[in-house]
């Protein structure tokens, strides 16, 4: 069935070309429009979109385009699989998403942070208000849900690899997905491709959408006896230290029966499993008993790539490089990566009936993108230059913790994924109180 429908799909780009339609003359560089009319293209049928990669980004995607009237291709390499991920979202997502609450493992309530000296904060206990926690679930379950709900809304699932991506030499000619499912290779004329397909996106490469650099993350899934696994009924921990990163932080999130133990880093990939060791040297005491029940690692992008919107080709998600600096957060950005995405070809295309120009994705989902969120990722790089270079930089970011403001404006920023506007004296004082912390932490180095 799925060869005959690509057949079909095949024949019908095949028969546009055949329509008799003189060529337009040439569009200014700036201002590339569709060189062929929409309702000449879209006699008949409706815009077709093959969306590549089946996580969040991806099957947010798919769901916007299939609800909003778009032929819809969801192609997923490993349905079943689980991608390694701590596995926080912040609040607002369950609401925003529609996510039910029975796909959350833990609710946590208490984020503790400790220094490389062992200094320790409970990040949250005091600040959080009595309905707000930090969501932990596993990524394997909130991917299957998500795939569903784009699959009722009428995206078409598709289990299997992409292995090519052939981009269109004129605006008349389809995009072609080559793809390899059940050992047999098959082929999807599309109009629009989404590329959700991670951090070593092929729809990038195919693009040309340029390079960037890539973090490498690795944890290990930890399942403990009872007793200790009660400890974390609604605690997470944050370790940072150059035992355990030189650039990032190593973790240990709470799951439904295990915990997630991790670490990650950009500078120094090839040591990973040494700063693993690392982590896991300094939770020691409190997964002792625990057995190992799956290792995992994978890429995290470092800062969005230089072109996202390439002809009527776009990437969501990690393919895009929607990752934050410091905290590393990514499956938020991601699902609302390909929401606002496809949603804004909803609109291009009217529902469906009308051909996409690349002018017209950059300026409904690229333009909104940036104005939306592009001051947050700037800021989460700075922060991660300030406080992460050094051990001493890591002592004054746990000690700036321990400030309730501090927690309160964290806080409200990542459960609500909004720049919090602050008081200004208080935020005068804190940052006096940060240049305090730098400066202690920088003697206590010293010493």
């Amino acid at each position: 069935m799925a060869t005959q429908t690509h057949l079909l799909l095949s024949s019908t780009f095949t028969s546009r070309r055949s329509l008799q339609i003189p060529p337009p003359s040439p569009p200014p560089p700036k201002q590339r429009k569709p060189s062929i009319t929409c309702a000449a293209r879209l006699s008949g049928r409706s815009l077709r979109v093959a969306v590549i990669g089946g996580g969040p980004a991806g099957s947010s995607a798919a769901a916007a385009l299939a609800a909003g009237g778009v032929e819809t291709y969801l192609i997923e390499r490993s349905p079943a699989g689980a991608k390694p991920c701590g596995g926080a979202i912040p609040l607002c997502m369950l609401e925003e998403f529609d996510i039910p609450s029975a796909l959350v493992d833990r609710s946590v309530r208490k984020m503790r942070i400790i220094s490389p000296s062992n200094l320790t904060v409970d990040f949250g206990s005091k600040t959080l208000k009595p309905h707000e926690h930090i969501p932990m679930l596993r990524r394997e379950v909130l991917d299957s849900f998500l795939r569903s709900r784009a699959q009722s809304n009428g995206a078409n699932l598709i289990s299997a690899l992409v292995t090519r991506l052939d981009v269109p030499s004129d605006d008349d000619d389809p995009y072609v997905v080559t793809y390899i499912s059940g050992n047999t290779k098959h082929t999807l004329p599309v109009d629009v491709v989404v590329g959700a397909d991670g951090a070593n996106s092929r729809v990038a490469r195919a693009i040309g959408a340029g390079e960037y650099s890539c973090a490498i993350a690795f944890q290990e899934r930890i399942r403990l006896p009872e007793r200790e696994m009660e400890a974390y009924e609604d605690l997470a921990e944050m370790y940072v230290g150059s035992d355990v990163s030189p650039d990032f932080y190593g973790w240990v999130f709470p799951k439904c029966d295990h915990v997630a133990v991790g670490t990650g880093t950009a500078s120094a990939k090839s040591k990973i499993k040494l700063f693993q060791s690392g982590i896991k040297k300094r939770v020691r005491d409190k997964i002792r008993g625990g057995v190992v029940i799956k290792v995992e690692a994978h890429p995290i992008p470092e800062h969005p790539r230089p072109r996202r919107v390439v002809g009527r080709a776009a990437l969501v998600g990690d393919a895009a490089g929607y990752v934050t600096k410091c905290a590393g957060e990514g499956i938020y950005f991601a699902a609302k990566s390909g929401r606002m995405c496809g949603e804004a070809i909803v609109r291009a295309s009217e529902g469906g009936r009308e051909m996409v120009g690349e002018e017209e994705v950059k300026m409904g989902y690229l333009k909104e993108w940036d104005e939306m969120y592009g001051g947050m990722f700037r800021f989460m790089d700075g922060l991660q230059r300030v406080f992460y270079g050094s051990d001493w930089g890591r002592e004054a970011l746990v000690e700036m913790c321990g400030d309730e403001y501090v927690q309160r404006m964290t806080f409200e920023s990542y459960l609500y994924k909004k720049m919090v506007r602050g008081s200004g004296w208080e935020d005068l004082r804190m940052g006096w109180n940060t240049l305090g912390s730098l400066v202690r932490a920088r003697i206590i180095e010293g010493v």
